[in-house]
């Protein structure tokens, strides 16, 4: 059976992970992964960490462990936010052999076919510590929007500023000097020879992805695309064992096909861990990422698979976020301006975390994190809402309700239904949409119940049960709360918990009895 294999990139392990990173791919990956598994489907839905990242580097310099420490605790700490907040992933890789001969094994074909070239390039280069300084240890103007950018790749434009395309380049180290460029022989991949095959990749879903992702697109191929650097002469990565690049390390960029199926394997028993990304399988891969990784994973990473000529499946569907501010403000590690993830369940129960993530994702535009937003909004239209949903379905004498309204309620059903599929398939996925869903239908069935119309309690349940189908998406709790095993029977009465205001006293609890 053809399976669904959901990626959300693993992150850089530098730190917990952050509302910011949450309200991104990683609750949105779960929300589909769930819909898919409510409608029958096959999921694979993994992730693992980047480890490879020079951000490791200069964060551990920051705070005064070193890389391999700051991997190990904080692969731990991010494993477990996930799963505080209900991401119910198949599978979470390691950073372990396993992993590093995916990795090999991915790019020794494409060595030995010439797809992997040597070339002299220019690199940014501290005559002060005698190092190359590229990725996270050099920042400097990005050459196509002329914002802050570290090397690499432009967070603010999404456009990639490899070699020596950075404007002023300096240092991110201490003494933070402005840096030269030097020659280097290192291996590159030409991007540019598989132009024909993105371009048509690209026009065959024109107008079915999110707008943003494929305007950058057009950027791209409106110029040569650019050489990507596979291997870099720094320390920190897993080391090169390709003749003539002896003493450099892997690109980390360059892991992210193998290190994704490896993450895609630890959730199959698997004996090779690219047997699930394989063209025979038939399956269908979807990647979950922010706007800023749409470069690599929608040209490098898309261009390295076809490198394989054929023998992987490529994404049917990458759907990209922007950011995600805390109170008007970029999330900052670096200046403390941001909130943690677990301490965010940890004040609040988290239903209602993954709820106001939902409705406030940044689909297409950056969106604000605001704690004063999130409790009116909660606690006015979500909480109160449901609350007054629950005392209208309790207050009822079912027995006095016999109209059951079929033909009428069939279509009503219908309707709840393809509404909620549209905001989860992954054509039209929206979990901001699929969250006004759940307030308009919990408003719309109040007002339902509480009118004296006779109308039965199995018309009621069957509207109930479309509606908590799309909670429990999101709802992860109140969904078992309600109905912890099976499906909901039509005909019985059913115990529908309150919720907590929050700012009360019970709000640190699940729900209120």
């Amino acid at each position: 059976m053809a399976k669904t294999l959901i990626i959300a990139p693993p992150p850089t392990p530098n730190g917990d992970l952050h509302v910011g990173h949450m309200a991104g791919p990683y609750l949105a990956g779960d929300i589909y992964a769930r819909y898919l598994r409510l409608n029958g489907k096959a999921v694979n839905y993994a992730t693992g960490t980047d480890d490879s990242q020079t951000y490791v580097v200069t964060s551990a310099l920051k705070l005064g462990t070193t890389p391999e420490e700051l991997c190990r605790q904080s692969s731990e700490d991010i494993h477990s936010s996930l799963k505080l907040w209900g991401v119910d992933l198949d599978g979470y890789a390691p950073f372990d052999d396993g992993y590093k001969k995916s990795v090999y094994e991915f790019l020794n074909p494409l060595f030995e076919n010439g797809k992997l070239l040597k070339k002299t390039v220019r690199l940014p280069y501290s005559a002060h510590r005698g190092e190359y300084m590229v990725e996270s240890f050099v920042a400097g103007e990005c050459p196509v929007c002329l914002a802050h950018s570290r090397g690499g790749l432009c967070e603010g434009c999404g456009h990639p500023n490899n070699f020596d395309m950075l404007v002023r380049p300096t240092s991110t180290l201490p003494p933070y000097e402005p840096l030269e460029y030097r020659e280097a022989e290192i291996l590159v991949f030409p991007v540019e020879e598989y132009r024909s095959e993105l371009e048509a990749y690209y026009a065959a879903r024109k107008g079915q992805w999110r707008p943003h992702i494929l305007q950058l697109m057009d950027e791209l191929f409106s110029r040569e695309l650019i050489d990507f650097p596979v291997t870099y002469p720094v320390s920190w990565g897993l080391p090169s064992h390709f003749p003539g690049t002896e003493g450099q390390v892997l690109n980390a960029w360059i892991e992210g096909m193998p290190a994704s199926m490896y993450c895609n394997a630890c959730g199959e028993a698997t004996a090779d861990a690219d047997a699930t990304w394989r063209s025979e399988t038939g399956n269908a891969l979807m990647y979950f990422l922010g706007f800023d990784n749409s470069y690599f994973w929608g040209v490098t990473h898309l261009a390295l698979l076809m490198a394989h000529e054929g023998k992987y499946i490529l994404p049917h569907t990458i759907v990209p976020n922007e950011f995600y501010e805390l109170e008007n403000s970029k999330f900052s590690t670096s200046r403390g301006h941001l909130i943690w993830a677990r301490d965010l369940v940890s004040e609040l129960p988290r239903d209602y975390a993954r709820f106001y993530l939902c409705l406030t994702s940044p689909e297409h535009n950056r969106n604000n994190f605001s704690r004063a937003a999130l409790k009116q909004i909660l606690n006015e239209r979500l909480i109160t809402s449901w609350n007054l949903l629950v005392s209208a379905y309790k207050a009822q004498d079912w027995n006095a309700r016999i109209d059951d309204n079929a033909e009428n309620v069939d279509v009503i059903v219908e309707t709840m239904s393809s509404r909620l599929h549209q905001c989860c398939r992954i054509e039209t996925f929206s979990q901001s949409r699929l969250a006004d869903w759940i307030l308009n239908h919990i408003t719309r069935l109040q007002e339902l119940i509480a009118e004296n119309n006779g109308l039965s309690l199995w018309a009621v349940n069957r509207q109930l049960s479309v509606l908590l189908d799309g909670m429990g998406l999101v709802m992860i709790d109140l969904s078992k709360s309600v109905a912890p095993a099976g499906t909901l029977d039509a005909c019985s009465v059913l115990t529908l918990p309150e919720l907590s205001l929050i700012g009360s006293d019970a709000c640190s609890q699940s729900y209120a009895s």
